[in-house]
């Protein structure tokens, strides 16, 4: 290495040192300190005692385990399709040439940026299966073939399903993201196949979909993530890491910060974390392998 290469490597390294000191305080030591916790019996109160793999060995026997790792594989099995179809059926109508499109764009993107929190809690009320503002409006639809609304959260038959419905209000993210793809959609590949005489199906068929199946990539990984790592909304609706009603909303998330800081059991909860890396990777890995025809 020249001298001036070492000093080209020093200088970048001084600009990326607070960088580097963040990553390694914040991320990688916290990542390898729960690995290293994955295989002890720790307690926090107490210094840890290594157990080899008895961690993971009691997650395979724990109930609790496979109900929030179930109820956590449904939620994302149907807010992950459906956001998806949400969002870019959001984007197609707003990339349109039409009055007050700005408007619009603002007013479906702005439920995105609510706190989770506030979000939660308004849904908590719109959710209310005696004086919600959705069964209110669903009441007088279903009376005249004597049907009644569902009580939502309080019935573990509809209460993920209700979560899936609020994870759908906040597409804001995903669909600003998928409109800055199809407004990258050469306009020339459009015209050519309108003179070949292609109506709009074998259009978005043919050139939408081919040409932002990036984009629709990229927010199929981030909605994965984001669907397995729910946390705040079922939290906040179910009040504390139960579950409610029925466990029906334990999700995997809030059962781990349960046993992490209610019953201290960190070892087992860092053990908790490293399986559901392990199933994110996984997923990814899949969903990386099923579109790689389709990346560009």
């Amino acid at each position: 290495m020249t001298p001036r290469d070492r000093r080209s490597l020093l200088s970048g390294l001084g600009f990326t040192s607070l960088w580097i000191v963040g990553f390694g305080t914040f991320v990688a030591y916290p990542m390898l300190a729960s690995l290293f916790y994955s295989f002890c019996d720790y307690s926090i109160l107490k210094s840890p005692v290594w157990c080899g793999f008895e961690n993971y060995q009691t997650l395979v026997r724990d109930d609790l385990f496979w109900k929030s790792l179930r109820n956590t594989l449904f939620f994302a099995g149907l807010a992950v399709p459906l956001g998806t179809i949400t969002a870019l059926s959001l984007a197609l109508l707003l990339n349109c040439e039409v009055r007050g499109r700005a408007f619009f764009r603002t007013l479906f993107y702005l439920p995105s940026i609510v706190p989770v929190v506030a979000s939660s809690m308004l849904w908590l009320w719109m959710l209310n299966g005696k004086f919600g503002l959705i069964n209110a409006l669903l009441a007088p639809v279903l009376a005249p073939f004597g049907l009644t609304p569902p009580v939502w959260l309080a019935d573990p038959a509809w209460a993920k399903p209700a979560l899936v419905m609020m994870s759908l209000w906040g597409v804001g993210n995903a669909m600003v993201i998928y409109l800055a793809g199809l407004q990258n959609v050469p306009r020339e590949l459009y015209e050519a196949a309108a003179i070949d005489g292609a109506g709009a199906w074998p259009r978005f068929r043919h050139i939408t979909l081919p040409t932002i199946a990036p984009v629709i990539y990229f927010n199929v990984i981030m909605g994965l993530i984001n669907a397995l790592q729910i946390f705040t909304q079922a939290f906040v609706i179910a009040e504390g890491a139960e579950g409610n009603p029925a466990r029906s909303t334990l999700f995997y998330t809030p059962y781990l910060f349960s046993t992490a800081f209610y019953d201290l059991r960190m070892g087992y909860a860092s053990a908790m974390a490293w399986v559901l890396f392990a199933l994110i990777a996984g997923l990814a890995w899949l969903a990386t392998r099923l579109m790689r025809d389709s990346l560009h």
